[in-house]
């Protein structure tokens, strides 16, 4: 290469790929990515619903398989929200009705659970008066919780939303104690230098070092408020999911119970997920370690 060459060369830069040639190849690794994280379980789900196909089409199965499944319970599968008065309603307003007692429910034990887990993360006094009586009452069985909460309460829709509250507000308290107690020393000693007290120090030091411990109890408290529910209904009758799996073993519908669990099971994902995002959308994408 001569001295004009070698000129040229340094004036014209390096040469940059066409923006019409890099967007086939983000596409494909997106593409990728999407096969990676989808094809996986896809491939699992097939192997089980062929294992069970195969394990219930004897003649001494107890189940049904997954084509009579389908069969059976199609209509439900497909209006799942037909209403025919009284408690004959489709799966749609049954997940619904449990999704607003699961909604009341965790909130008010979100709101009494970060409270509570703050002021025991910060007080010595508090983490040593009330820790005991935590620790004590979060190993009582949900549905234990019910007797006590029909006898207090005298209906069922505020006892059940009673039961989710109790159920979920421990991990949160807990988690959220642990997270105000492992805020880093730094942050403490750059608060005491610029002075920050009061509110202002939990809201600009506190709550963002322990957000990801926040947010770890909320997706413990929501799964155990979604199966708090699930088997509070059971009992307490009404309108809801778990009223619609113990009715449907009454009229021995086995096909209408295995479509209910799918669908408490798909649920209970969605709100795993919605929760998980918030938490990654406040702390953005910090996990506690």
């Amino acid at each position: 290469m001569n001295a004009v060459t070698r000129k040229a060369a340094i004036v014209a830069g390096p040469v940059s790929t066409p923006s019409a040639l890099r967007l086939p190849v983000v596409t494909s690794q997106r593409l990728v990515r999407l096969a990676e994280s989808v094809l996986p379980p896809l491939v699992v789900v097939a192997l089980l619903l062929a294992a069970w196909e195969l394990a219930a089409s004897g003649p001494r199965a107890s189940l049904p398989p997954p084509s009579a499944v389908l069969t059976q319970s199609w209509e439900l599968i497909t209006d799942p929200f037909y209403d025919r008065g009284g408690l004959d309603k489709g799966l749609g307003w049954h997940l619904l009705a449990s999704l607003r007692r699961v909604a009341l429910g965790f909130a008010l034990s979100a709101i009494a659970g970060i409270a509570l887990g703050l002021l025991v993360g910060t007080s010595a006094i508090a983490m040593r008066g009330l820790d005991p009586v935590f620790q004590v009452l979060r190993t009582v069985p949900p549905l234990a919780w019910l007797p006590i909460s029909l006898a207090a309460f005298r209906d069922a829709q505020p006892s059940a939303i009673f039961v989710i509250f109790i159920t979920a507000i421990w991990p949160i308290i807990i988690n959220t104690a642990v997270g105000v107690q492992n805020v880093p020393a730094d942050y403490r000693n750059v608060a005491r230098v610029i002075r920050l007290r009061g509110p202002a120090f939990f809201l600009h030091i506190v709550l963002p070092a322990a957000a990801p411990y926040i947010f770890t109890g909320l997706r413990i408290g929501i799964g155990l408020s979604w199966l708090a529910i699930v088997a509070a209904e059971m009992l307490i009758g009404g309108v809801g999911i778990g009223f619609f799996i113990w009715d449907a073993w009454n009229s021995s519908q086995i096909a209408d119970i295995i479509v209910a669990l799918v669908y408490v099971g798909l649920v209970g994902f969605a709100l795993d997920r919605i929760v998980a995002l918030a938490g990654r959308a406040a702390t953005r994408g910090t996990q506690a370690s």
